[in-house]
């Protein structure tokens, strides 16, 4: 007995020999890497400047994206598109906006720059007029619109605007209209101006279109400039028989009257996203190969006529931080395809992107590059 329990341990003791030796001869297990460190909240700063147009949507979206991206911060100044581009053409911005072109010149100046149209929104008229409130809303054709603003309609009887208001024709009153407008240079000046150029030739070859122009009523004592839309909207707000012209988001958030417009096709139409989609349609496939249009005076039935697309300016290829700029082109990706993000732009007013067009914006988003190396995934 104590011969087989002597011979079974001594196959126990050899048995684990084996293994341990087999065991230390095996090549060590490869290290798992640690996951990547994540960065410090609102460590990366975006900074961007320029339209007021987009203003109010732009201010939500950079509160909303730290929820989805903690590490991100972004700061946007309004300073109106003339400033926003040149910021972008000096390279003193992470991204612009604006509602105003770039010229040829600014484009070489800049020389990589792309301009990515974002939201398309409605121009509106706002006016301040003794004793009139509520609804319905002031009537507006293309040539009164016109006349106003070139100062051959200057008092709030004139028989033209009697005959569209014939419900308000005790209403309003025979006093001078105070005619507001943009004193910087703004690109909702741009698209008002383009749809004024549109609706009488006399204007286009006149006064013209543009940031800045001279208004005719400037020249005879009748008009008034203000910084931005919010400066223009507070001005009409506070002065008795006036009118002015701001993004639509202006006039729901300062709670202004708004006129209706009698459009192209002859139908009065009320600004609104639906109304700014079908001038989007009207001209569809017109873009540059700069992703740029204009959609004022379109000839659908319900298309609102002062409609125009606000754009996020950026450089290509000459961003040299490419955490910074991932990031950004990541924020961007997310503004455009992020449905609760276009939910809050369609509650200010604002109209979204056709899907052709946002995939049009998307494909040339994706060709930035930081370092030569593209910054998102195909």
């Amino acid at each position: 007995m104590l011969r087989v329990w002597f011979l079974s341990g001594l196959r126990f003791v050899l048995g684990a020999m084996s293994a341990l030796a087999v065991v230390a001869c095996a090549a060590p297990p490869t290290p798992t890497p640690p996951p990547p460190t994540p960065l410090p909240v609102a460590s990366v700063l975006l900074k961007g400047e320029g339209a007021t147009f987009p203003a109010p949507i732009y201010n939500e979206w950079a509160e909303l994206y730290p929820s989805v991206d903690p590490s991100v911060r972004i700061e946007y100044r309004v300073t109106g598109s003339g400033a926003g581009k040149k910021a972008a053409v000096e390279n003193t911005v992470d991204f612009a906006g604006s509602d105003s072109l770039l010229t040829t010149k600014e484009y070489e100046r800049g020389q990589d720059l792309q301009m990515y149209p974002m939201l398309a929104g409605a121009v509106v008229i706002i006016y301040n007029i003794e004793n009139i409130s509520g609804v319905p809303t002031l009537i507006l054709d293309r040539e009164t619109l016109v006349g106003i603003y070139d100062g051959t309609i200057s008092h709030w009887n004139d028989s033209r605007l009697l005959a569209l208001n014939p419900e308000r024709a005790t209403q309003l009153p025979a006093q001078p209209i105070t005619v507001v407008h943009r004193a910087d240079g703004s690109g909702t000046t741009e698209i008002f101006t383009k749809g004024l150029a549109a609706f009488r030739a006399q204007w286009k070859t006149q006064v013209g279109s543009g940031t800045s122009v001279d208004w005719p009523t400037d020249k005879l004592g009748r008009g008034v400039g203000r910084d931005y839309n919010s400066g223009v909207a507070a001005m009409v707000g506070s002065t008795p028989n006036s009118i002015g012209y701001v993004e639509l988001a202006y006039a729901v958030t300062n709670n202004l009257l708004y006129a209706r417009l009698k459009n192209r096709a002859g139908n009065i139409v009320t600004a609104g996203p639906e109304n700014v989609q079908a001038a989007m349609a009207d001209f569809a496939g017109t873009f540059s190969d700069r992703l740029t249009t204009d959609i004022v005076d379109g000839s659908g039935q319900n298309s609102w006529p002062l409609a125009g697309y606000t754009y996020l300016i950026l450089h290509t290829q000459r961003m040299t931080d490419c955490v910074k700029a991932r990031k950004l082109v990541e924020y961007i990706r997310w503004s455009l395809t992020d449905d609760f993000a276009q939910q809050r732009a369609t509650a200010l007013g604002y109209s979204p992107l056709p899907n052709d067009v946002r995939q049009l914006v998307l494909t040339r988003l994706a060709r930035v590059t930081c370092q030569d190396q593209p910054l998102l995934s195909p």
